[in-house]
């Protein structure tokens, strides 16, 4: 009788944890439109951020070159930066931990998704984005 007692005490424990657990922000957030395109799984959505470098990447050679980096949101959410090389400056000196502003296309992939379109469009006919690090805009 002890020993079911018990059992039923600590199981409605579990459960009271289970319902009444903060559930983490991030790619959830559904305020903010990059957690939005991120739940709705939408792509070639214009969006404005900024995150913290938590990785760099090694340069994509393939075609032209960009400069890749991992950010994290406020939301907690992480995104894939590529940077056209090729068409803009590369971004001098970043490190992780560092603040880069962004302005650029969104790619929706399950990991949290790409910006691109970092860079100015030499034909004229896209928006052009940018990137902003240590007080320099690269475009």
């Amino acid at each position: 009788m002890k020993l079911t007692r018990i059992a039923a005490v600590v199981l409605w424990a579990l459960v009271w944890t289970a319902c009444t657990a903060v559930q983490p922000s991030g790619p959830s957030n559904d305020n903010d439109p990059i957690g939005h395109a991120f739940n709705s799984r939408q792509s070639g959505v214009q969006v404005e951020g900024e995150g913290v470098v938590t990785r760099i990447l090694d340069d994509d050679l393939s075609g032209s070159r960009h400069q890749r980096f991992i950010l994290q949101l406020s939301s907690g959410q992480t995104v894939l930066i590529t940077h056209n090389i090729d068409l803009a400056p590369r971004v001098e000196g970043i490190q992780e931990g560092d603040s880069v502003s962004f302005y650029g296309v969104y790619e929706w992939n399950e990991k949290g998704g790409t910006i691109h379109w970092t860079h100015h469009d030499p034909a004229g006919k896209h928006v052009a984005g940018w990137l902003k690090h240590n007080g320099r805009t690269y475009q």
